[in-house]
């Protein structure tokens, strides 16, 4: 089978499109002939060497997957061959056969196509999580969104317009505020032309925000941070901006808030029954067509160093897709 191959840590172009071995499902994993693979900015920095954690050179990257099931290892009983499915992995995706954990894998609703739900479950699993979980979010509370253009940031806005929050997003232009504003932002913050700290005290009366939805880091957060509110949270997601934030901690102090790590990875493997009801909801929701990713771009395959790119130099709004 073809896959995209990460031999050695580096930019985009350093990854190769080749020919590797078949595979072969063990117990409780899925053998899935992906249709298609979402792009996510961990995915940058995954082939860098710069995330959380480096797979094994070398090694296929892309973790959003939907397409067609092929083959069950011994212990899947909910799936069966033929069977559409989506669901992610921790690497693997860029390729024509990916295999996946028998507990991240679920059906594919009819309605949804398969570049959809390539771009569903890590940006809404991720987002949601983050809210609802780690974040306690209300009816009623304000919540800020930086990076709120991107593929979990726009999820964030959509997600908490559903949880009747009001919600201010940050990006870094205005044609990526516009679109902000079509999935339900209620105020916008472009935070290269204006003062992040005391546009958020303007628009929220000086009270500041009751929830901050963090996937940028970088020189973004400190200054989000002194717009918090009283009893705030503040949602550690990732660190788009490529530098990892030092917080002066007289800042929680001062506000009795919370810095709260978000990783939607983590809960997803270690306590799937609970992630399994987050996404049960989501899917609802799409269903009723009150969730609409929205993808940027779609690419092929042999492109995937060329989408990578794109999403690199913060071109993207929403979600890049590869096809296979």
């Amino acid at each position: 089978m073809k896959a995209i191959r990460c031999k050695k840590f580096g930019p985009p172009s350093s990854l190769v499109l080749e020919d590797v071995t078949n595979l072969k499902p063990k117990a409780k994993e899925v053998l899935v002939e992906v249709k298609a693979c979402g792009l996510n900015f961990p995915d940058t920095l995954i082939i860098q060497g710069l995330y959380q954690f480096k797979p094994e050179l070398p090694f296929t990257p892309g973790s959003d997957v939907a397409g067609i099931v092929k083959e069950v290892g011994e212990g899947v009983s909910h799936l069966k061959v033929g069977q559409e499915v989506f669901g992610f992995v921790a690497h693997g995706g860029l390729a024509e056969e990916v295999l996946v954990p028998a507990n991240a894998c679920f059906p594919k609703p009819p309605q949804m196509d398969f570049p959809i739900a390539a771009s569903f479950l890590m940006a809404y699993g991720t987002s949601y999580h983050a809210l609802k979980d780690r974040g306690n979010l209300v009816e009623g509370e304000t919540l800020l969104v930086l990076g709120a253009s991107g593929g979990v940031g726009l999820a964030a806005v959509e997600l908490s317009k559903l949880m009747g929050a009001t919600v201010i997003a940050a990006a870094s232009t205005d044609d990526k505020l516009a679109l902000c504003k079509e999935y339900g932002a209620d105020k916008t913050i472009n935070y290269t032309t204006q003062d992040l700290k005391a546009t958020i005290k303007e628009l929220t009366d000086g009270k500041g925000v009751d929830v901050i939805y963090d996937p940028v880091g970088g020189t973004y957060s400190e200054a989000a941070f002194r717009g918090i509110a009283r009893n705030g949270r503040y949602l550690v997601v990732g660190f788009a901006a490529g530098d990892i934030p030092k917080i002066p901690l007289n800042l929680p102090l001062l506000k009795e808030a919370a810095i709260v790590g978000v990783f939607w990875g983590a809960f997803a493997m270690k306590d799937a029954k609970a992630n399994m009801q987050n996404t049960m909801a989501l899917m609802k929701w799409h269903a009723e067509g009150k969730l609409k990713p929205h993808i940027h771009a779609v690419y092929d395959l042999k492109d995937t160093a060329t989408a990578l790119e794109e999403m690199t130099q913060r071109k993207v709004k929403g979600k890049l897709i590869v096809k296979i």
